[in-house]
Formats: C-alpha cells, structure tokens, sequence
C-alpha cells in the first residue's frame, strides 16, 4: 500500500528543508511547494520529491499544489519579508483553509508559537502566530497545531541570534527580558514531533505544546551557550530602559539578523514560553536538554554541517535580475572585468564560488568589513550571515549581505545584494572556454534610486579599480593553481 502524499509549504525554509528528508526516510510522498523552484535544484533529495510552483497568496496555485494530496505541513510566515506580516500571513492562512477544505485533505500541521493569551499583552508577532492557527483550523479539515518557543539547532534563527549576542558581547547591558521564561527545544525533537503527528487518530483539530525538558530564561541560555562554546562568564547587566525599537537596532547591529526580524522577535521576548500541558507526550521524540542541544548545533556549525539557515529563506523572486530581457529601469551602471587564464572553466567556477564568508573576496578584507559594519549600523545584515558551507553553493541561500540568485555549476553565479543601497546590485562571474583557457567575466552592476543613488556610485568609482580589479586578477591566479595542483586522469 503507497504511503500518503504530503504537501510541505514552506520548502525552501529551515523547518521545511530539514523536514523533507526525513519524511523521505519515513516512506512518504513529498511534494515541495515553493515560490522560486530553482532554490531546490540542488538539495539532494531533489529527485526523490515533486516539486510544484505556487504562494499561499494565490489561491489558483493552491488548488494545483494540494491535488491529489492527503496531508499538508503549513510552514509559512512573512516575518521579515513583509511589511505587514500579519496581515499577509491572515491572508495566507485564509487563503490555505479554504483549498485544504476543497481538496478534502485529511489534515493540516502547522507548526506555530508558544505563548498565553491569558497574558492579554502578547506580541504582535505571537499574536499572529496564533491568529494563523485559528483562522487555518476554521474549516472542515482538522488541524493540529504545534506551538514551540525557541528552537535550538544549527543556523536556527534562535540559536544564530543567541550565539552571536554571546560571543560578540562580554559585557552587555540588556532590556529585562533577559529574565523572561522560556521553554527551548531542540530541532530533531520538533522534527521528529512533526512527522509523528501523522498518525495521530484525533478526527478534531487540536494544539499540541512543545518545549525541551528546562525552564530557563535568556539570561541562563546565553551563560551556557558561553560554556559550551568554551567562552568566559558574561556580564550581563538588565536595564529597564532600552525600547523594542532600540533593542531591535542592536540585536540587528551584533548579530545576522536584520532589524524587520529582529524588532518582532525582540517584541516577543517579554512574553513568558512554556509548555502548560503535556499534550506532546503523546508523540514519541527524543528530550533534549539546552545543554546538549546547544553542543549539537555548535558540533554540526564547526564541522559545516548545516542543512538550512533561517537566513537562506529570505528572497523575492519577482525582484528583477540585470540580465532580464524585459527588465527596465532606468539608469544602470557597470563596473566590469575580464581576465584571460589558462585554467579550465570548472577551476574558475570553483575559485569564485568561495567568495564569503570566512574566505572573503580575495583581498581588501578591511574595505568589506567595513561595509558591513556601515550596513549594520543602519539596520542591514551586515556580513554575519556569512555562508553554509566554504565551497558548495545553492540558489536562493544567503551569502554575507548578498543572496544567491543563480548558479550554473561550472559556468555562472549571480549574486544579489541585500545590504543597505539607494537602489539594487548585483555581483556575477561568468567562466566561458576559449580552447586554451577560460575568459573570467566579473560584472557589478548597479541601478541607483533618485539622485542618491548616482552619486552613491560615482563616489565610489576611485575605489572599484583596486577592489574589482583585484578580485578578478586573484580568482583567475587562484583557479590557476588550482587547476596546476590537480592531478590529470
């Protein structure tokens, strides 16, 4: 007998690239909902899934991607991507129940937050999470619904946030939520709570809270993160006067996260996350302590294991790319070079397919530190993002303060800016064959917003000659002596 169907939403996502496998492993048919297919061209359960192109936001694309499905996981949020993610995601949400119901889905799992509206003063950004889970189970198609406070696991957005508050910061003075309670759990549990809840019997809709085996609050997160990452005792003194705006400025300012999602994150920390019931009990997982799940996520980090990053979901995929042929705006400016070398196209590839990152960009490390500090000081992402993995490259993961648009392993990369800019940027290098070598190709191109954006290029034109200029020159030298220490078959 075939095993059900499932449609994941929310496949290109942290939680959705790591739940793919393991429902693979289970026996189940995966289908992948996403915006931009090209972001799973090179997962390697590619093949083993159907991929299908749709958005919650389109209820036409719905009807097409639950066809012919008997369950689906909803893992969409806008946080971040949306000015008004709470209106999106009731859109969304609304939009989601009404194909579930058409297509007669046996049931839906959302996975939401944690949180009491007894409290009466839940954040917005909590608010949402469990507006979503009402409006998704207002229908004929039973839903249960996950809610999780902090999720620990490596390139977590939790985790990446608490990570680099401890480690950049030995001292810091913080709002008081630094004594708020909550109820972390590690990622394998969640996943393995996710997939468990298929064969749950319940014909009702149902909310199931998750959380690991401790209450504790940020405070003590971060003192033991500090010890399992072998750092010393931090200082950390609360002050009551730092705002949710100002809070969310420094968060953005030392860690990866970009102020659109650290200002609802950082909201969300005065409220109180713990498990009230033990309805989770029902589902086998694993109880993880923080402790150790703080030395998985550090052990899979250093040995550059990461699956997904919350980091690697944030893209637009109707923004325009520069070498599109409808594409019109304006004025456009370019910077490019072409270099000539005797390496094959597959060492030059390789040579600029490492750009980022703890690599960096082949010289002037000290003028792109800068600029990502100038990025983080304005509310960007700066460059800690830095990347999955030294070598291997995907579409759609994020890349310092760049996104990865395309990839044409061999041939081509195309990245796009994200960091604060009067206008939009774009990084590509070609490899094209010449018979005897290979033809390096590296373009900036840059379309500047209003006046701003004209002279934000022109000052910087002095500086393109050596950065640029460099950058070619090293990647060709690099890809040479490559390609010389490789032995031939």
């Amino acid at each position: 007998m075939e095993k059900p169907r499932i449609l994941v939403t929310g496949a290109t996502g942290y939680i959705g690239g790591r739940l793919i496998p393991r429902l693979l492993e289970l026996g189940y048919r995966a289908r992948c909902m996403t915006r931009d297919p090209r972001k799973l061209a090179f997962d390697p359960w590619h093949d083993d899934v159907e991929v299908v192109k749709a958005d919650v936001l389109d209820p036409d694309s719905l009807a097409v991607a639950l066809d012919g499905c008997d369950f689906a996981y909803y893992l969409v949020h806008s946080m971040g991507y949306a000015d008004n993610f709470g209106e999106t995601d009731r859109t969304g949400a609304i939009n989601f129940q009404e194909a579930a119901d058409a297509a007669r889905l046996k049931r839906v799992v959302y996975l939401g937050g944690l949180g009491s509206a007894e409290e009466g003063d839940l954040s917005k950004h909590l608010s949402s999470r469990h507006e979503v889970g009402r409006l998704l189970a207002a229908g004929a198609t039973p839903v249960t619904e996950l809610r999780a406070a902090v999720i620990i696991g490596s390139g977590s957005v939790s985790f990446e946030m608490l990570r680099y508050l401890t480690e950049v910061l030995p001292i810091m003075t913080t709002p008081t939520w630094v004594r708020t309670r909550c109820q972390p759990i590690a990622i394998r549990a969640v996943l393995q709570i996710l997939t468990a809840v298929l064969e749950d019997g319940e014909g009702a809709s149902r909310v199931v809270e998750v959380g690991g085996p401790e209450i504790l609050t940020y405070e003590e997160m971060m003192q033991i993160y500090a010890e399992e990452a072998g750092l010393r005792r931090r200082i950390i003194i609360p002050v009551p006067v730092l705002s949710p705006g100002l809070s969310s400025r420094w968060v953005g300012l030392v860690t990866p996260l970009p102020v659109g999602v650290a200002r609802p994150l950082v909201d969300s920390l005065k409220n109180e996350v713990i498990v009230t019931d033990d309805s989770a009990d029902r589902f086998p997982h694993e109880t993880i302590t923080y402790r150790a799940s703080v030395r998985l996520a550090l052990d899979r980090t250093t040995a550059r294991e990461v699956e997904t990053r919350w980091s690697d979901t944030a893209t637009s995929p109707a923004l325009p790319l520069p070498t599109d042929p409808s594409w019109s705006g304006g004025a456009r400016f370019e910077d490019q070079r072409v270099v000539t070398t005797e390496a094959p196209p597959e060492s030059v590839f390789w040579a600029f397919s490492r750009v980022g990152g703890e690599f960096g960009y082949y010289g002037f490390s000290w003028a792109w530190r800068l600029r990502g500090l100038l990025d983080s000081l304005v509310g960007g992402v700066g460059l800690r993002r830095g990347r999955r993995d030294p070598e291997d490259i995907r579409p759609g993961e994020a890349l310092d303060f760049w996104r990865v648009r395309k990839v044409d392993p061999g041939k081509h990369l195309l990245l796009e800016a994200e960091m604060k800019l009067p206008g939009d940027a774009w990084l590509e290098w070609t490899a094209e064959p010449t018979g005897i070598g290979t033809r390096l190709t590296q373009t900036a191109t840059f379309v500047p917003r209003g006046l701003f954006g004209r002279l934000y290029w022109w000052s910087l034109i002095p500086f393109h000659g050596p950065i640029f200029g460099t950058m070619a020159r090293r990647i060709a030298e690099a890809a040479l002596t490559r390609s010389a220490d490789t032995p031939t078959q």
